[in-house]
């Protein structure tokens, strides 16, 4: 089978979660049949479309390792890719329709359809019957496509089945408007025909314009897709997602640390899955299953939390210095300079358990921001739960005595002699050890003790215990 699918994003503003979905499902199809991922850019809307948001949405894609295979930016048998270029052949299109009598121009007002409109349902006829004027011999206003009375639209769906629209349902469409640029609908249907699409995987929400496409396709000559109508995607409340439940834009999910492979994963699970029983998987394994006949026509729910979980997950299962190397940036980027060198040696102690409590990328550069600057301030919720209770004192003070003559500075060593402290001022282990976590690293939240004092070294170690004791007065 020839598959031929395309992305054709407007660069109007970020790229919204839903349509990486659908980009993702596109790419899935196309590389299961060894097919064709076109991408090209839908910017009719001159005023809103920025070369800015066509970047954001462009690396969005490289960065989900969408990679395409022909259109913007990589070129391809079909000259440029971009809508704005063709708008000459939007025109002529159009033009040659009215000439074929398949369209007319109309210069009527909106509200003098609408009253045309109102007309024709209250009689229960064909919207047509009253808003057509083929005759109309001026070449102003806009250009409608005449719809043929009495015929209903049906088409056999990938994911619904055959949906069928009757006639009431469809009325002369505008496509191309008084100043001579195209609907969504002509540029959609013109592209579609002239880069061979053979399937159009789109969101639920464009199932209306389908049949339009479908008629505007026979009228031009061409053979009309097989279409695939993707579940809506809902907030964890049921309700149309949207910023009320967080973020929406895939850049910012990448930007608070979300790994590309993990969001790659939980697009892939929303409407459809690999089979019952596996949640995490990879690339090749999505590939090797997919086809858009197998998604759910349900809509899907895009929760954040999850999403969080997943990416804790495969952060967890990197190579510990695969790890080490993507949690570095966000370390620098948290300390707000470049380490040196003789710096990151300190990380690589400790990487293992940072590994381990880490679900977003970002959050590695709190954990062990102590390692590599002094503590300026205390957390302060920590410091009046923890450090003003009475047996604080007597704890630090043995600490410092235990932790100076101890001659192996590592985790083992340094537990082995910290572990007699509880039995010895007759407390729990953690009012013990919480006073010495706040006092190294500033926090009742960080890796191990042992391993982060292991990891800051005997002398700051010490240093730090000091200068809390002399805190408390």
């Amino acid at each position: 089978m020839t598959v031929r699918v395309r992305m054709a994003p407007s660069p109007t503003g970020y790229l919204h979660v839903g349509t990486a979905r659908t980009a993702l499902f596109n790419w899935l199809f196309a590389r299961h049949h060894g097919g064709t991922f076109i991408v090209r850019v839908d910017d009719t809307d001159l005023e809103r479309s920025t070369a800015e948001y066509e970047e954001e949405i462009l690396s969005s894609f490289r960065w989900l390792g969408l990679h395409w295979d022909e259109g913007i930016e990589v070129g391809g048998p079909h000259g440029t890719y971009r809508q704005s270029d063709r708008l000459d052949r939007y025109r002529s299109l159009a033009r040659r329709l009215v000439d074929d009598g398949l369209a007319y121009y109309d210069d009527r007002s909106p509200g003098e359809l609408d009253l045309l409109r109102t007309k024709a349902q209250g009689e229960g006829r064909h919207p047509g019957h009253y808003i057509r004027r083929p005759e109309t011999p001026f070449e102003k206003g806009v250009i409608r496509l005449a719809i043929p009375e009495g015929h209903a639209v049906a088409f056999d769906d990938l994911i619904r089945g055959t949906v069928s629209f009757e006639p009431e349902a469809l009325d002369d469409f505008v496509i191309l408007r008084s100043d001579g640029t195209p609907t969504y609908h002509l540029a959609s249907t013109v592209d579609d025909i002239d880069y061979e699409i053979t399937h159009v995987a789109r969101g639920e929400d464009l199932l209306p314009s389908t049949p339009k496409h479908i008629l505007l396709t026979r009228a031009l000559g061409g053979e009309a897709p097989v279409y695939a109508h993707l579940p809506l995607l809902l907030g964890p409340d049921g309700k149309k997602l949207s910023k009320r439940h967080g973020a929406t834009a895939l850049s910012d999910y990448r930007t608070s640390g979300i790994l590309p492979e993990a969001m790659f994963n939980y697009l892939a699970i929303l409407g459809w899955s690999l089979d019952a029983q596996t949640t995490i998987f990879s690339r090749e394994e999505a590939v090797e299953e997919f086809d858009l006949a197998d998604v759910s026509k349900n809509p899907s729910a895009f929760d954040p939390d999850k999403l969080v979980w997943m990416n804790g997950e495969y952060i967890r299962a990197m190579p510990e210095e695969e790890f080490s190397s993507r949690a570095r940036p966000w370390v620098e980027e948290a300390l707000g300079r470049a380490l040196l060198e003789d710096e990151w040696p300190k990380f690589e102690e400790i990487a293992a358990e940072v590994q381990e409590r880490t679900k977003l990328l970002p959050e590695v550069g709190d954990q062990v921001r102590f390692l590599f600057e002094e503590i300026d301030e205390y957390d302060p919720a920590a410091w009046s739960k923890v450090m003003e209770r009475e047996e604080v004192p007597k704890v630090l003070e043995e600490s410092l005595a235990r932790l100076s003559n101890l001659k192996s500075w590592d985790p083992v060593s340094i537990e082995s002699t910290l572990r007699e402290i509880p039995e010895m001022l007759g407390i729990g282990a953690g009012k013990a050890f919480q006073p010495l976590r706040v006092a190294v690293t500033g926090s009742s939240v960080s890796p191990p003790l042992f391993e982060s004092m292991a990891a800051l070294g005997q002398h700051p170690t010490l240093a730090r215990i000091e200068r809390a004791r002399q805190e408390l007065g």
